[in-house]
């Protein structure tokens, strides 16, 4: 006899914190990052360099706002990887690397995941993971979804590359964090959704056995550098493994770990921000330093979008209650055990969701990339 999974009980105010401070890493991590990306040396950054008062527009959080307006309009039921590509076409202007290879296909007929897989020599690049934050918010402790919700995301524009398989470990970790805090916890049941013997599960490994071994971060970066050579700069498997690396020689301290990613080089505003984005969801706004916050206010300021004919929040507070607001409807329509309420976080529930088993994330491995699936709607027997 079967018996059904303990509910979990996520507090509002609480849910709502995590949230913002999801966001505000977010722009944290971006504004840190952004003046060094592309850079392919060892840097030593320590803070800011850019003029306080507002964040730099990043593309990492840019999409992520078109992709709220698409839940809001279609609902949690109605995210496909087929609708995705029409927000694309209609309310993204942007046309670098995979983003133009994505729209560009799918202008010439081919739909999702084709559009991501067709000529496309960036379909292990960094365009999906970096904008994962949005399908763990509206996926808060629910894994499973997340990655449902990402994979439909990246195959627009990855196919089933290794950009795909870095935006399913991403979401799957960054939504796990809303209800579990410990990272070796958290780095495992990213790992437990992406094949064990893809690229970017094989460069996370390099960092956690050499930081295992006592090695320095910079020989750390070494190894995944070497490891990553054949396939190029600006990769979904060594900078993923980036931001891993700063969270696991920051030593717990966020503007540390943030610092350390930027660091290594190479997509240096995506790792910053991915990882700033993790800390934030398990330190909440009131817990990152002010010392981080208040260089960068509130403000979005985007550059990848068309905000003439896409009205989006304006501000970090903004974007949280509007997500905030979508968190019961995602979790209620696929019937996950949580609930959003003014009562108390009741976290005892958490192992019943088993954060950590593969089946589903397999189901999504064996997807072939090279076929289309099609809604029918009413033509449906």
């Amino acid at each position: 006899m079967s018996t059904r999974p303990s509910r979990v009980n996520l507090n509002r105010h609480e849910l709502r914190n995590k949230i913002y401070g999801c966001w505000l890493g977010k722009n944290i991590g971006g504004t840190l990052g952004g003046p060094y990306e592309g850079r392919r040396e060892v840097l030593d950054v320590k803070g800011y360099t850019t003029p306080p008062g507002q964040p730099l527009p990043n593309d990492d959080l840019d999409l992520q706002l078109v992709w709220l307006k698409a839940i809001r309009e279609r609902g949690p039921l109605g995210i496909t990887a087929s609708v995705l590509g029409e927000y694309w076409l209609n309310f993204i202007p942007a046309n670098w690397n995979e983003y133009g290879i994505c729209k560009s296909n799918m202008k010439a007929g081919l739909a999702p995941p084709l559009s991501g897989m067709y000529n496309n020599p960036w379909k292990h690049s960094n365009g999906a993971w970096i904008r994962s934050e949005i399908w763990a918010c509206l996926a808060a402790g629910a894994t499973d979804l997340a990655i449902r919700y990402a994979y439909e995301d990246a195959s627009v524009d990855h196919g089933g590359g290794e950009g795909m398989f870095a935006a399913l470990f991403t979401a799957a970790i960054e939504s796990a964090a809303f209800v579990i805090s410990d990272r070796e916890t958290l780095i495992r049941i990213g790992l437990s959704k992406i094949p064990p013997d893809c690229r970017v599960a094989r460069s996370i490994r390099i960092v956690l056995e050499a930081h295992a071994g006592g090695l320095t971060w910079q020989q750390t970066r070494e190894r995944v550098v070497e490891d990553s050579a054949d396939l190029g700069w600006f990769q979904a498997p060594a900078n993923v493994a980036f931001a891993i690396l700063g969270w696991m020689y920051g030593e717990g301290d966020f503007g540390k770990s943030l610092c350390l990613a930027v660091n290594c080089g190479d997509d240096t505003d995506c790792t910053a921000a991915t990882l700033g984005a993790t800390l934030g969801i398990l330190l909440g706004k009131d817990g990152i330093p002010k010392q981080w916050t208040e260089h960068i206010g509130d403000g979005i300021l985007t550059i990848a979008l068309d905000r003439s004919s896409c009205p989006l929040p304006l501000t970090l507070e903004g974007l949280t209650d509007a997500v905030l607001e979508q968190v019961p409807l995602s979790l209620g329509a696929f019937q996950i055990p949580i609930t959003v309420s003014d009562g108390p976080t009741d976290l005892r529930g958490v192992p019943d969701l088993h954060l950590d088993d593969p089946k589903a994330a397999q189901s999504v491995w064996a997807r072939s990339a090279y076929a289309v699936s099609c809604d029918l709607g009413m033509a449906k027997q």
